[in-house]
Order: structure tokens, then C-alpha cells, then sequence
């Protein structure tokens, strides 16, 4: 079973695994009206059956809440909750405000679409890449709960590495595999060295440099955009409110707070810090953001966060919270009064995008980060971290995970007394290797998004049969190496079933 959506890598994959697998292959598409009629009607990949989930998201009819009750209950999904962190569903939305009961409208049509799904298929595999929308998410949740292997593609956030696991971001039974070796001779001057070269957050910024970043895409996409039907609007809740006029109005008032926003930055965030000063640093994410609303959901309100984190940190510190340096370029600055409330907050001081994380990291007692990559290069320099959300590089030892704001006080005294040993850094480093394979999944949505998207600016667009059969040929080597690693794991998975049942008296 694939999740095919905007996200051309999982099509890509079905299609060089059919040439390389004798599997059934079904889909479930999550897509715009104007790439609809190619997928419906291409011949490059044999489905053997398809599904597209916004002809079954009807808002016609009621929904049954002793239903979505036993779902609940069947599967262990807090719907309501991953709902409501829905970026389309909720105050991220500036199109449309969704009702409660539009909402369970939602969750009753998907939840009686997944489970026919997978009652009428029974998949051995649900192939994917990371969840990033509730649908997606909702239905990876019950594939897990039916004892569906799911083959999840990872950035392993280190280069330009991924791996296949169940869970986002967890190597597969990491917990009994990582081998503690103390013999090496780890140094945080040797670990920085590494980092500075494989930290992900160098692939990042050459992403958000290179996506969206032509004028002449842009204009070109919001000529297409205008002289085209606009019927998604109708037909895909995701659309809705997003009217010509309001997308142009919203693009024009952005580009002109973008520019408000980042001259108060500019004019007012700090960019040095105090000599002696002892301090706790919290990275603040980029928002909207998967790893806040959906792998982190009780957690996603960062100015709660930085607000409990200052009530319970030692009296004598500050607490540094630095804006992320694609908040701007990806999503547009926040508000001027979110940066303003954090600033009046008395023992909170509020850094520059652009400031160098690596003094902050060097001068501060430790590290709390809801769910980014800071807290694992919070090692690299010998600096212990909290985070909320479970995240595999919390097996570093000096990396505590917290289910709780309350856990906050007694884990930060801990953790300003925790004392960083090298080895254990680099042993996470020489495991995240050894499990990880190379593909550059960030260069590859580029060449997707440069090939099919004008440059990433507009997704509705009508697919080309040649089009796409060239694409696949110019990427043909990295995707077959990929899909290998996909074959490898589905053989992996089969010789343990085998295995189990040999070992059974």
C-alpha cells in the first residue's frame, strides 16, 4: 500500500519496485483536481486498485460519534487531538474556520474509508515517507495497530543519509541494538569538526535557498494560477475559502509583514550574549511545522512553553530563545506581538535568526528543544537537553525526553548537572551510520518540485504522461538504489517471520 500525494517520491518508488518486486501494488491519493485525471488513467505503475481520498470526504451527511468513539478506543488515537493539530484545521488556516462538527465529519469519512481499506486489502506493507497531515498520519496509526509493516523513508538528519523504520525518526529496535562502546577515543573538538560537516541544518538552508527562490517561477505561477479553474474550492476541503482574490490579497499582505517583520527583527532581537551570564537555550521551530503539531501535539504552543521553562529554570538564569533562520523564508516571520511577548518576559531574551547558533551552544548550560535537532548537536558540545518528543538520538544519554511540563524543574536541575561523555555521541553517530544509506531526499524534492511545480510555487498542475516517464529516466539510478533498500528491508522483515517460526517447538 502506497500514500501518493504532492510528494512524487512514494509514485517513484512503486514504480521501480514493480520492476523489481512480483507484489500487488495499491495507492491511496491525496491530490489536487488538475494531477487527478493522469493518475487516474497513467499506465507507468499496475495498481491494482486506487483510491482517492477527497471523493470520499463528503460533507453531505452527519457523522456517528459512537463510532468514532470505538475507533478511538480500537486503535488507541486520541482523534480529537490530532485533529485539532491539523494545520488545515486549525488557527494556522487563514482561509477558512473549520466547525467541531465539520471536523468529525472529516474524521468519521476518512476513519470509514481506512478501515474498509485495509478490511477489504489486509496489506503485508504500507510504504511511505514521513507524515506531515492528519489523514496521512491517521492512517499510518491504524496500519501500525493492524500489524501492517510500515516502511517509512527517514532523513536520518545526519548528511545526506535516510533509513527505513516503523516509526519517524527511530531506528528499528535501536533500543537493543545500540552497542555502547567506551574504548574510542571521542573529543568534543573531534565531534565538532564532524558536525560542522554533517549537521542537517547545512542541507536545509541550501533547500530553502534554492526552493521558490526564481521571480520569473513565480510570476509565471500566479499567471497559471489566475487563468485556470480554481474547482478545488469545492471539492477539497483543504481549499476551502481559498478564493483567487483572498490567495493574491494574502500574498501581497505577506510580502509586505515579511518586511515589517524583518526590520523589528532586525531593529530589536539580540545578537550577542552576555559574558558570564548562565543560560538555558530553546531554538524555537519553524511553524507551521509536523514536528510541533503532530510528533509533539501536547507541546506545539511554543510560547508555553518558553513561559514554563522560565518559571522553572534556577533564578539566577536566562533563559536565550533564538528564531529559526527559515522561519522567514519558508513560512514568513511571526507577528510582531509574539516576538514582542517574549521579550517582555522579564528573564527571557529573544536572539536573531541569522546569530550563530554554535556560540549559544557553547556558552549555555544546556539545551531544551521541543522536537528539533538542536538537543543532538547540544552534544557535540558536551551540553546535556530536555526534549518532549520521542525522537531516536534521545538514546545519547545525556538527551532526556520529558512526557510533561511537570517533569521540568527536577529534569532541568538534572540535566545543568549532567555531565557529557563524548564516546557516547560518537557511538550514536557510528549506530545512525551503520543503519542509514545515502539518498538525498532534500535534493530530490527540489527536482521534483523545479521539474513539475515551477519551482515549487504551485502544485495543481496537470501531469504529463512523457513528462513524467523522462523524469523517472533521468533519476533512474538513485531511485533503483533507493527502492533496493526497500526490497532489502521487505526480505529483512520476511527472514525474521521465518526465523520465529523455525525457533516454535
Amino acid at each position: 500500500m502506497f500514500w501518493f500525494s504532492a510528494d512524487l517520491l512514494p509514485f517513484c518508488i512503486a514504480y521501480y519496485l514493480q520492476k523489481n518486486n512480483n507484489s500487488d501494488l495499491f495507492g491511496i491519493f491525496d491530490i489536487t483536481n488538475k494531477p487527478k485525471d493522469f493518475f487516474k488513467t497513467q499506465n507507468l505503475i499496475k495498481l491494482s486498485k486506487t483510491w482517492f481520498y477527497h471523493d470520499n470526504i463528503k460533507f453531505d451527511s452527519d457523522y456517528d460519534s459512537e463510532y468514532l468513539n470505538e475507533i478511538q478506543k480500537k486503535y488507541e488515537i486520541d482523534l480529537q487531538e490530532l485533529i485539532n493539530h491539523d494545520r488545515i484545521l486549525n488557527h494556522y488556516n487563514e482561509y477558512y474556520t473549520f466547525s467541531d462538527s465539520e471536523k468529525n465529519i472529516i474524521l468519521y469519512n476518512e476513519c470509514k474509508l481506512f478501515e474498509k481499506i485495509l478490511n477489504e486489502i489486509n496489506p503485508d506493507y504500507f510504504i511511505t515517507t514521513e507524515t506531515t497531515l492528519q489523514p496521512h498520519h491517521l492512517f499510518y496509526e491504524m496500519c501500525r495497530k493492524r500489524g501492517v509493516k510500515v516502511l517509512m523513508l527517514n532523513h536520518a538528519n545526519w548528511k545526506n543519509l535516510c533509513y527505513i523504520s516503523e516509526q519517524r525518526h527511530k531506528i528499528d529496535n535501536s533500543e537493543s541494538s545500540l552497542n555502547i562502546d567506551l574504548s574510542n577515543n571521542a573529543s568534543f573538538d573531534i565531534l565538532q569538526k564532524i558536525l560542522d560537516d554533517s549537521k542537517v541544518s547545512k542541507f536545509h538552508k541550501k533547500f530553502h535557498k534554492e526552493n521558490k527562490n526564481s521571480k520569473k517561477s513565480l510570476l509565471q505561477a500566479a499567471a497559471k494560477f489566475m487563468s485556470s479553474s480554481n474547482d478545488n474550492i469545492k471539492s477539497h476541503y483543504t481549499y476551502f475559502g481559498r478564493t483567487k482574490s483572498k490567495v493574491l490579497l494574502k500574498e501581497f499582505q505577506d510580502s509586505i509583514n515579511k518586511k515589517n517583520r524583518q526590520k523589528f527583527i532586525d531593529d530589536n532581537l539580540f545578537k550577542k550574549i552576555e559574558k558570564d551570564e548562565p543560560f538555558i537555550y530553546m531554538p524555537l521551530h519553524q511553524e507551521p511545522e509536523r514536528s510541533l503539531l503532530i510528533a509533539a501535539p501536547k507541546f506545539s504552543n511554543q510560547m508555553e512553553t518558553i513561559k514554563e521553562i522560565s518559571k522553572k529554570m534556577p533564578k539566577n538564569f536566562q533563559l536565550y530563545v533564538k528564531e529559526h533562520p527559515t522561519q522567514g523564508p519558508a513560512r514568513n516571520w511571526r507577528d510582531i506581538s509574539f516576538y514582542s511577548e517574549v521579550m517582555n518576559i522579564k528573564n527571557v531574551k529573544l536572539f536573531h535568526p541569522n546569530f550563530n547558533p554554535k556560540f549559544l551552544f557553547q556558552n549555555c548550560k544546556m539545551v531544551v528543544s521541543v522536537g528539533g535537532t538542536s538537543s543532538f548537536e547540544a552534544a557535540f558540545y558536551g551540553k546535556p537537553s530536555i526534549i518532549f518528543a520521542d525522537l531516536g538520538y534521545a538514546l545519547i544519554p545525556c538527551i532526556k525526553k520529558l512526557n510533561s511540563y511537570n517533569e521540568l524543574k527536577q529534569s532541568i536541575e538534572e540535566s545543568i548537572n549532567t555531565e557529557v561523555n563524548p564516546q557516547h555521541v560518537q557511538n550514536y553517530i557510528k549506530f545512525l551510520e551503520k543503519n542509514s544509506f545515502k539518498f538525498d531526499i532534500l535534493n530530490f524534492e527540489s527536482k521534483y518540485a523545479n521539474w513539475f511545480y515551477m519551482n515549487g510555487n504551485l502544485v495543481d498542475i496537470n501531469f504529463d504522461s512523457d513528462k513524467m516517464t523522462q523524469f523517472l529516466n533521468n533519476n533512474k539510478s538513485e531511485l533503483e538504489n533507493l527502492t533496493m533498500e526497500f526490497i532489502n528491508k521487505m526480505n529483512h522483515y520476511e527472514n525474521e517471520v521465518v526465523s520465529k517460526l523455525e525457533d516454535q517447538p
